[in-house]
């Protein structure tokens, strides 16, 4: 039996108190990154590949179903505003298309032929890398998804939470974060997809920082697209520069990003006086 199907450890868990099933549930969340740390050296293949294949114009496809899916969804999505990288270079697909991520589409996960169908109408080619995330490491949209990438010479990792899968058989750089049984059993929303979310937020955070998105530890290429990002711009820009704050928003809105900006008072040597 896969690990995360085991039967729970805990029983008669209707008749805890609510206290009881907090701490329950708190207790087996703490050691989701321990299991995470265990899987660093994977990790970090799996984000070199990653940082490679953004470098030299390829793509990165997250694939998956049900929360495995759309967790790689949202990582693609808010890596755009984040980070201002162009829309379609980071690309979340899930079984069942976008309705899926609001409701169960019935058997979409069933279908081994459908995810690489999916990754054809994007023209995946041997210049992107395909990541396969499932808790279990079997669902058959997923793993014929990257069983057929690796037949077409593409390169190919993935997010597992069982050892030895068919998934992590057909990933070149296989990330295995073992956390054991679910408080309830085979409830893979819950410690698996915690320790999914948390690989994703390491291995595209660190993908960006190594990319130059990153300065300091500031996000120079937000995309301004609300009053917070805006204000949060604005005092950036006076901090690191000394610019009077009506100049620091007028060129905020005139350049469309910190770091234009900054490269705009850099190149033209604006008066900080205002």
């Amino acid at each position: 039996m896969k690990i995360t199907e085991q039967p729970s450890e805990y029983h008669n868990l209707e008749r805890r108190s609510i206290g009881d099933i907090l701490r329950i549930i708190n207790d087996e969340d703490s050691l989701v990154p321990k299991r995470v740390r265990e899987a660093l050296s994977q990790i970090e293949r799996l984000t070199k590949a990653y940082i490679k294949h953004l470098e030299s114009g390829g793509r990165i496809f997250y694939i998956g179903t049900g929360t495995s899916g759309r967790l790689g969804v949202l990582d693609a999505a808010e890596l755009i505003p984040t980070f201002g990288i162009p829309e379609g270079v980071v690309i979340g697909i899930i079984a069942g298309g976008d309705e899926a991520l609001r409701r169960p589409v019935e058997y979409a996960e069933d279908d081994a032929e459908a995810g690489w169908l999916e990754l054809l109408k994007h023209n995946v080619s041997d210049k992107d890398l395909v990541i396969g995330i499932s808790a279990s490491g079997t669902t058959p949209f997923t793993v014929g998804a990257v069983e057929r990438a690796v037949q077409n010479g593409i390169e190919t990792g993935c997010i597992t939470c069982n050892p030895n899968t068919p998934l992590a058989k057909y990933s070149k750089h296989p990330v295995e974060v073992i956390v054991g049984p679910e408080v309830i059993a085979g409830s893979t929303r819950m410690k698996a997809g915690t320790a999914q979310k948390l690989v994703l937020n390491m291995i595209s955070t660190t993908a960006m920082i190594k990319l130059g998105k990153i300065l300091d530890n500031r996000m120079i290429d937000m995309q301004i697209v609300n009053k917070k990002l805006f204000n949060r711009g604005v005092n950036l820009i006076v901090e690191w520069t000394g610019v009077d704050p009506q100049i620091a928003e007028k060129l905020l809105l005139s350049e469309g990003s910190v770091r234009k900006a900054l490269e705009k008072i850099k190149k033209d040597g604006i008066d900080f006086s205002g």
